[in-house]
């Protein structure tokens, strides 16, 4: 997929759209922001801004031992 460079507050105001479809990509299971990123088919500078939010929100938490370079995400269990 063709994406050029956008202003970083374009890809911020998608913050609410795509939180969604980032909770929906965790649904099966732990994935690293490169992970998400390619299930998505946006950039990986993109998606980190949404990772981010999410995170700051509560709605994902890191897995605390990460087998590789990256950090890995799940969704938080709500009670």
């Amino acid at each position: 997929m063709d994406r050029r460079l956008r202003d970083p507050r374009e890809v911020i105001r998608d913050e609410m759209v795509m939180r969604d479809k980032v909770l929906a990509a965790l649904e099966n299971g732990p994935l690293t922001v490169p992970e998400i990123a390619e299930s998505l088919g946006f950039p990986v500078h993109e998606v980190m801004y949404w990772v981010m939010a999410a995170r700051k929100y509560g709605l994902i938490a890191e897995v605390k031992d990460p087998d590789d370079d990256y950090f890995q995400y799940e969704l938080v269990k709500s009670e």
